[in-house]
C-alpha cells in the first residue's frame, strides 16, 4: 500500500478557489483504479495550508493516475509544498 501525506501552501485568500478548483481531480482519483482514498482538505489552524492524502493500492495504480491527470496549471499557485510517498507493509486497527 502507498500513502501520500503531507501540505501545501497558497496564499490564504486563494485557497478556497484552489480546493474548490481541485475537486474535479478528487472525483477522478477516487474513481480511479487503486485508489482507496484521496482528500485534499482546508487546514483548520493556518489559512494558508492544504492537508494532502492519498491512499493507493500499489505504485502501478498512482502511477497511472498521475499520468492521466489534467495539466499542472493549478501548480503554479503552490508558493510551498512538503508531500512525501510513504510505503506501508501492514495495518491494523488502532
Amino acid at each position: 500500500m502507498i500513502i501520500i501525506a503531507g501540505k501545501l501552501c497558497v496564499e490564504a485568500a486563494d485557497r478556497g478557489a484552489y480546493l474548490a478548483g481541485c475537486e474535479q481531480v478528487v472525483e477522478a482519483a477516487r474513481a480511479a483504479p487503486g485508489c482507496l482514498d484521496f482528500a485534499l482538505s482546508a487546514d483548520p489552524v493556518r489559512p494558508d495550508r492544504i492537508n494532502v492524502y492519498e491512499r493507493w493500492e500499489s505504485d502501478e495504480d498512482l502511477e497511472r493516475f498521475r499520468g492521466a491527470g489534467p495539466e499542472p496549471g493549478p501548480a503554479a499557485r503552490i508558493l510551498e509544498a512538503e508531500v512525501s510517498k510513504y510505503r506501508i507493509s501492514a495495518v491494523e486497527a488502532p
